[in-house]
Formats: C-alpha cells, sequence, structure tokens
C-alpha cells in the first residue's frame, strides 16, 4: 500500500520522493545491524555514538564537550558518557584549551585518527560494491547533487537557527 502524498499542495512532487529516499537511506544507515556491519569490516569495535564522535571530531580541530555536543546535536551529558569510552579504548584525549586552562578540549588521538581512516573505508568500499554497476558520469552528478543538497540545507538551518531565539 502506497503512502499518501502530503496535504501540503506546495512541495513538489519530486521533493516528496527525495524526503522519502532520504528518509529510507537515513533508516538504512542508523539499523543496528548495519552499523555492526561496518564497525566489523572496518576491525573498529565502536558503538554509532562513537563511531560518530570520532567521525565528526576528524572533520574539526580539538573542541570542548558542549561544543562537540551543539554540533552533534546531543545533550552534553550524552557526549561526555561517549568520551570517557574513548578515553578509556585509546581514541580520545583531553587536552587544556589554549584560550581558557580551565577548560579542556577533546582530541583525536592516533589510533582515534586510524579509527576514522579504517571506518571511512570500510563505508567507501561497501557504498562502492552497492554502486558498482552505476555509470561514473551518473556517480559524478549523484556526488555534486548530494553535496549541493546537503550546502543548502546547512544554510537552511542556519537560517532557521538565527530566527528562532536560543531556548535552555
Amino acid at each position: 500500500m502506497s503512502t499518501p502524498p502530503p496535504s501540503d499542495a506546495s512541495a513538489s512532487p519530486e521533493v516528496v520522493e527525495i524526503e522519502r529516499a532520504l528518509y529510507r537511506i537515513t533508516y538504512l544507515s542508523s539499523r543496528a545491524r548495519q552499523h555492526e556491519r561496518l564497525m566489523a569490516a572496518a576491525g573498529v569495535p565502536l558503538d554509532r555514538a562513537g563511531a560518530a564522535l570520532l567521525r565528526k571530531m576528524a572533520d574539526a580541530e580539538p573542541m570542548r564537550p558542549g561544543e562537540l555536543a551543539a554540533r552533534l546535536g546531543v545533550e552534553a551529558s550524552h557526549v561526555t558518557r561517549t568520551v570517557q569510552h574513548l578515553e578509556r579504548s585509546g581514541h580520545v584525549v583531553r587536552v587544556p584549551d589554549p584560550e581558557d586552562r580551565r577548560a579542556q578540549r577533546i582530541e583525536l588521538t592516533d589510533d582515534g585518527r586510524e579509527a576514522v581512516v579504517r571506518i571511512r573505508e570500510a563505508g567507501v568500499r561497501g557504498m562502492q560494491a552497492a554502486l558498482a554497476h552505476w555509470d561514473p558520469d551518473d556517480l559524478r552528478q549523484l556526488a555534486g547533487l548530494f553535496h549541493r543538497m546537503v550546502d543548502d540545507f546547512l544554510a537552511h538551518a542556519e537560517a532557521m537557527d538565527a530566527e528562532s531565539p536560543a531556548t535552555g
């Protein structure tokens, strides 16, 4: 049975289909079994929270736990627990914040950076296998459109955040 289209007449059928496709891929990528397969392929025994935190940190300078929580869109207590696990496993360390010696930043260790590389490589291998039959021009176009879409989503989210008063 097909899902009825949204009642919002302003949404184009293409946008409705994009939203549905994004939901499907998000659901697939967030499944526990999929995560376990990825971690097994990478040889990195991390839970989803730990892997997400490492990947976010790999794309930025060392940051305070509160900033990391904001970037991940989770509560600070969630980041604190995850960082504690990652410290025990040797993937991150706490270092003094050069701007405020009373504060600490979280930094990837060499093992943490290696784990991110292995996770990304395993993800790329899985994606390559799934898309092996695609034409290279289609892959190039999809990659460009995905980046464009994410950039637009980020710009829209920033604009929405700027319009909304902070709560807390």
